[in-house]
């Protein structure tokens, strides 16, 4: 649960950029989208090893 402190100063807006900013870095609207639909295990350890591979060959890591 996030919680956010308002001030009587803040305008609505920054206090509506400052929840999204938190949503962000907590990571909720991410994990909502990956519990959509099931991936099994060895789905997701392909996904990682093309995305490693990727990086190593775009970067050189």
């Amino acid at each position: 649960m996030l919680i956010i402190e308002v001030n009587d100063t803040e305008s609505i807006d920054r206090v509506l950029k400052n929840y999204k900013r938190k949503l962000d870095r907590a990571g909720i609207v991410k994990e909502l989208r990956e519990r959509k639909h099931y991936t099994k295990p060895s789905v997701k350890k392909r996904i990682n090893y093309l995305k490693a591979e990727y990086r190593q060959r775009t970067f050189g890591v």
